[in-house]
This record gives structure tokens, sequence and C-alpha cells, in this order.
């Protein structure tokens, strides 16, 4: 362990110190600033008081593009676990959305995190989202915020993940891409873009087949975007976007440590014998209107809506739902310069989602398919309405000061009709319509201080507040409540305060130096959360904890070098620990009992995660590279009680190709790739089931919780453009 913790301070920290040495330059050094707009309006980076990264088209070159973990590795505080290799991500930001793994929640969602695509939500109004319309091949930019948005994003507390599609081209642009892999994964993109006039619409199709490394693994997604912008006038921008996905994947399922170290490859005996799966179509439509209406005062909004039919075999039933998600926002912002080294900006908006439909559980036929007896008939509904309001002060060159907050009202909906049934037993009277509410204003202040246009100190202190998702909110068996109740009145919303200090910072270094520039980016956090949202039984029902501390570092670093050579880090280290929690065991089958688990880790996040990686560009030929990365996670529990840990491990990857097209022709280009992942062949649990379900396994009750990792597997790419 002391050697470990040796080793990441040496490349970490160590390059920083070796890098000061070399005294900078700022007469030699130019850069552009980053302008981030998942903050409501575009703003400086160096201007916020919030820990964010911005991952641009080089980051996201040369991936896949099946899962977001292919590029949230490199992002301190986000660790993103993939499972059997599909879109099915587990993805946790500080902590929040740990609890997403389960019988109920483990598959294709996540929660506590605002997810956007152009604008347009992902997210639902319980907080979840799905990764179905995600395709980050298609991406253009990343903005991730890790600080606490809930003032003014609502439910997101773990922070907000803004993606665009929309690419920078010249004239017309048109491009293919063929993508092979290990375990029968291959992939066509097919990307077309034209200006015209004052506009522009880009078009993007990807058909991704994936055979699956693990029994019972395989998946596939056809996935369409369209976006078309803009400028009605001198002072108005339009943009309409559409996408359309049709989406399914197999679920393995998690094993238990014997079955693990058996045969990683195996599926769950009890999801094989239910063919447990997940099929999805669904579409989305957006229209933004941003308009300058003088020369202080701006408004802009946005309408989408967001279709859906989902099916699945999950727990025993074959399910079908049909949603429908609709929803806009408003916001006016108000410039004011009340001096030459004053300026006040002001907003203040409105958000509104609504979505509702209809869930059929039917028997599972012994083909696994729908069967001929209705089971449960009932719809589910959620809500969310918020109004926010931020001021920003800008004083000089030197200091900000925002302060903000933000009211949300977030209802669900609970109806189940009369003749459903509930296992084996016929309900012949309705639960009738229910319906839940939660409110909660969240205050927000931050002050930055900038030494320079390229350095940063801030310091932000927020509320947070995320409901229960809506699969969450399922009455527990073990009282009775759900022969009463259609929704827990037991739950209440996940609150929480944020403390968190930071500094990021662009050094630009002499010509002559070892290093040309230098870019850090490094956060100090304390999260004190009350309500905390525990799953038992494998996500069957949900509980909340009394209260809970986190407190973590993030570090991330790139560093340019001369002669084409670069290094890039990110380290996150935390403690997060139970400060108050008891439960009663009757939740357990064994009444009369309590179990206190006060001072206890809390399941499901790592103290230790980390990414780094070289990568050499020979400046002899241009665009080209060769790199090499490791990931790696430390131990940490899958039960509240800290009885099962999931161990920790280190994985090695290696690329070569072009990163940038390369001109073959006049206006024809080409670039490509060939990449190997867990070049070691590491056998690893790549995520968890929290809180699990315990079997009889030669005779003596253990856990079923570990999903694993990827073995060794190859990624072969070739893309052709035309510009």
């Amino acid at each position: 362990m002391e050697f470990k913790k040796l080793f990441l301070f040496t490349i970490f920290i160590l390059p920083v110190t070796l890098f000061a040495q070399d005294k900078p330059d700022t007469l030699k050094f130019t850069a552009e600033q980053v302008v981030v707009s998942a903050t409501r309006y575009p703003e400086m980076i160096f201007e916020l008081p919030y820990a964010i990264t911005s991952l641009n088209k080089k980051d996201l070159s040369n991936i896949r593009g099946y899962g977001m973990d292919e590029v949230m590795a490199q992002v301190p505080g986000v660790l993103a676990q993939s499972r059997s290799g599909h879109q099915d991500i587990r993805l946790v930001i500080r902590g929040f959305g740990a609890r997403g793994a389960g019988d109920r929640s483990n598959a294709g969602t996540t929660r506590g995190i605002r997810i956007m695509v152009d604008g347009i939500p992902e997210t639902e109004p319980d907080g979840r989202t799905s990764f179905d319309q995600i395709d980050l091949s298609m991406a253009t930019n990343i903005e991730i915020i890790r600080s606490n948005s809930s003032a003014l994003w609502g439910n997101a507390a773990g922070g907000v993940i803004n993606i665009t599609t929309m690419p920078v081209f010249v004239g017309n642009y048109a491009g293919a891409t063929m993508t092979y892999g290990s375990y029968g994964f291959n992939k066509a993109l097919v990307q077309a873009g034209k200006n015209f006039g004052s506009g522009k619409v880009f078009l993007s199709f990807s058909n991704v087949n994936n055979e699956g490394w693990r029994d019972r693994s395989s998946g596939y997604r056809s996935l369409f975007n369209l976006a078309f912008e803009s400028e009605l006038s001198e002072n108005s921008k339009f943009g309409a976007y559409a996408s359309a996905a049709s989406s399914s994947f197999h679920i393995s399922g998690p094993l238990t440590q014997k079955q693990f170290d058996a045969n990683s490859q195996m599926s769950n005996t009890t999801y094989a014998a239910r063919d447990e799966r997940r099929f999805n179509r669904l579409g989305r439509i957006g229209l933004t209107l941003d308009m300058k209406l003088d020369k202080g005062n701006s408004l802009s909004g946005m309408v989408f809506a967001n279709p859906k039919y989902l099916q699945r075999s999950e727990r025993g039933t074959f399910r079908d739902f049909t949603r429908y998600h609709i929803g806009g926002n408003l916001l006016w912002m108000n410039q004011t310069e009340f001096s030459g080294n004053v300026e006040s900006r002001f907003i203040a908006g409105i958000d509104e989602a609504y979505q509702d439909g209809a869930i059929l559980f039917y028997n599972l036929s012994p083909e696994n398919q729908r069967g001929d007896s209705l089971r449960t008939n009932k719809r589910e509904g959620a809500n969310t309405f918020g109004a926010f309001f931020q001021e920003e002060i800008v004083l000089g060159d030197n200091l900000s000061i925002i302060a903000g907050g933000r009211y949300d009202k977030v209802t669900y909906y609970s109806e189940e009709f009369a003749n459903s049934n509930r296992g084996d037993v016929a309900r012949q009277t309705a639960l009738g319509a229910q319906e839940k509410e939660f409110t909660k204003f969240t205050p927000k202040a931050g002050i930055t201080f900038r030494f320079s246009k390229f350095h940063s100190l801030y310091l932000n202190i927020g509320g947070g507040v995320e409901v229960p998702a809506g699969n969450e909110t399922d009455p527990a068996p073990s009282l009775g409540y759900d022969t009463v109740y259609g929704i827990n009145p037991l739950l209440e919303p996940i609150t929480s305060s944020t403390y968190e200090l930071g500094t990021k910072q662009v050094i630009g270094f002499s010509v002559g130096s070892l290093i040309r520039t230098l870019t850090y980016d490094a956060a100090l956090y304390f999260i004190r959360i009350a309500n905390d949202i525990i799953p038992y039984s494998g996500g069957r029902f949900y509980f909340t904890a009394g209260k809970t501390d986190r407190i973590g570092l993030e570090l991330g670093l790139d560093a340019q070098l001369v002669h084409g050579l670069s290094f890039n880090s990110a380290l996150t280290y935390s403690s997060n620990r139970y400060v108050e929690y008891t439960i009663d065991s009757v939740h357990f089958n064994n009444p009369g009992k309590i179990a206190t688990y006060t001072d206890n880790k809390v399941a499901g996040i790592p103290d230790l995660f980390y990414n780094a990686g070289v990568k050499y560009s020979p400046e002899f030929l241009s665009g080209a590279y060769i790199s090499m990365s490791m990931n790696g996670m430390g131990e940490y529990f899958a039960d509240d009680a800290n009885k099962y840990s999931v161990p920790s491990y280190t994985t090695f990857n290696a690329s070569i190709g072009f990163g940038r097209p390369y001109q073959i022709y006049d206006g024809l280009t080409v670039r490509g790739f060939l990449s190997v992942n867990n070049i070691t062949n590491a056998k690893y649990a790549a995520s968890a089931f929290i809180n699990p379900d315990l079997i009889t396994e030669g005779g003596a009750k253990v856990p079923v919780y570990l999903e694993p990792g990827m073995p060794r597997h190859f990624t072969l790419s070739v893309a052709l453009g035309w510009n």
C-alpha cells in the first residue's frame, strides 16, 4: 500500500513540482479562454467558482463512442464504471449516483446528475437518465460541472454534463467511420453537414452491434441525430434538434465471488433463466430560441418532447412502458455596467418538465416473451417545476461574486387500476390515484479571485437537493405498505450542503523549457448529506440514512511538453462515511433488532480512483500519435455493514493512430486508430450491486454482487472525411 501511495504521488504530484522549476514567461505564451454554457449562460471557465472540465473534439476523437466511461476516466471526481462493455454504465460524481446499482436500478440509467444534449434534457423529472440517445463519437464538446448545481438546475446535486453535437465546419462536410473490435463489436457512423446563408444543418447516424464478451451480454443500437441552427436576425438565433434511437441489450447480472473466480464470463443463472434485457425505442425533438432584446437584456427559451416505448424482461415479469416526457424553460438575463470596473449579470428563469404514461406487467412466457396474464396495470408520472435566480457581480479583472437560489417542486403521481395482480394474488380493488410532493429552496454563493486571465482561486457554498427516482418510490413489502400505498410514504428528498475550495491555472513556459504549457485543476470539498437514499435487497426498495459526510480532493493535470510529448492525469481521493445511520432489521425478516452503521464507509464509493496517460505526437508526422494510459480504483464496500468488499484494480491501455485528419487528396482526409485495452488481461470487478441479495452457495449465504470488467480487447477504426 505504501508503494502504491508513493507511485501515485510520483505520477500525479511530482510533475507539478518539476514543472514549477521553470519560470513562466507570459510574453511567450498565448492561449484561448475556454467558454462554457452549462452554467445557464456562456462564461469563461476561469471566472466561475465551480470545478469544471471541458472536453473538446480532440479529447473525444478515437473512441468507440458506445459508453460514457471511455472519456470520463480523464475527469477527476467522476467515476464511470462499464458493465459488459456497452452503454449501460454506473456514473458517479462525488458520490452522487452511487446507489444506482441493483436489481431495480442497474440497467442503463444514472441519477442525481443532470445530463443534457444540445441544451435539451436527457434527464427525466425524477432525476434518472438513460444513455440510449448518447453516442460520444457524435459529440464535439462535453462540459462536466462537478460542483453542486442544484441552485441552477434543481435535481442536480451531483453536477451537470452538457453534450454538444453541432460541430464547427466551413462549407460542406461529409464523413464515414467504420469501427471493429473484439467480441463481435462493429459500428458504422455516417455524418454530413451543410452551411447555407446564415444557418447550418448537421446530421449523424450510427449503428452499433456488439456480441458481448460475457454470456448473454449482446446488444445493438441505432441512433439518428439532426441539428439545425440559424441566425434569424442580428439579434436572434434559432435551433432545432431531433434524435431517434432503437436500443437493445441483454443483462448478464452479478456473480458471487466464487463464480467470479471460476468463470467471470458466465451469466448470472437467474438472469439467464429469465433472459433479462432491455429494448428501448425513443425519440426527442427540441427547439431553442435566443434573443437579444437590447444592449443589456436578453431572453432565451426551449421546448422539447421526448416519447418513449420501453420493453424489458425484469425480475420474472415482462414489462411495457409507454411514456411521454415534455417540458421547457425560459431565461431572462440582464447585464449592467455600473462603472468601468463593476458589472452586474443577473438571470432569472423557470424550468418545467412532465412525464407520464402507462405501465403494464405481464407474466413471462416459457420463451421469456410477454405472456397472456396481465399482472399489473398502472400509471406513474412525475412533474418538476423550478424557479431560479442568480446575481453575479464582476469587480474589475480580478474578482467576481455569485449568489442565487432556486425553488423546486417535484410531484409524483401513481395510480393502480382494478383487476391487476401482485404476484399470484389478484387485486379486485384499485389503490386509486396517489401523489407525493417534495418542495425545497436551495441557495448558492461563490467567489472567484483571478490572479490573471488564466489563474483563479474560488470558493463556493451551496445547498443541494435530489429527489428519489421513480423506481425508488415503491413502498417496502416488509411493513405491508405495498398493499396500501403506491408511493413509499417514508422517503424524503436527499438534501446536502457543499463547501468547496478550488484553483485552476494554465501556465505558459519560456522557449527552451522542458514544457510548453501546464494546466491543472484542483478542488477540495466537504459535503454533509441528510436523508441519503439507500437501496435494500438489491434495490427492490429504498429507505434513507440519517446523515452522511463526504470529504474529497480532486486533481487534474495536463502538461504539453517539447518534441510532441504530453502527459495527463486525474486523481480523486475521498472519505465517505455515515455519520448517523440506524436501520430496523424488520426489513431483513429479523424484527425487534436494530443495526447501527454509524461511522461505516458509504457503500459503492471507492476512496481512491485515478487515471494517467502519456502521449507522443511526432512533430515530423502531423496528427500521428502513440499513447499509453492506466486506470485504477481502490477497494470499496458493496454493503452498508462493510462486510463485502470489491477488490482494487489497475488496468493498462495503449493506442496508436492519427488524432487529426490527414489529408490524402484535395478535400479528402483520413484518420484512424488501433487500441488495446486491459493489456495485461487483468481480471477485475468493474462494478458491483449495492446492498446485494444473499444466495445459498456451498451451504453458506453469500452475496451475489460482482460485475466483471472486460478482459483484453482491441479496437480498430478508420474514418474518411470530405470538407
